[in-house]
């Protein structure tokens, strides 16, 4: 297993639950956002286990769809997240 990809794989973990503690709902597409951050938290789950069961290449793809997921919620106006900082694409 190379290291560069478990620092990655630790990385993209901590970025998609970083992520999930800052997006919410946003009030007029509250159905929506509350599925997307279900999907990310999904996802999250999904990589904790694969990470767990050392398929390390599972884990990065599955958290990196979760952040995807946050990150599309975001740009469609479902989700409300912060407008500064590393979380989110701008």
């Amino acid at each position: 297993m190379s290291e560069k990809l478990k620092t990655k794989t630790e990385k993209y973990e901590q970025l998609l639950e970083a992520a999930l503690t800052e997006a919410s709902p946003a009030q007029e597409q509250a159905a929506a956002g509350k599925e997307c951050i279900e999907m990310a938290q999904s996802y999250l789950r999904d990589g904790q286990h694969f990470k767990q069961n050392d398929d390390l290449v599972n884990a990065l793809a599955a958290f990196s769809y979760g952040h995807g997921w946050l990150d599309a919620g975001a740009r469609v106006g479902v989700l409300e997240v912060p407008t500064q900082g590393h979380l989110f694409t701008q």
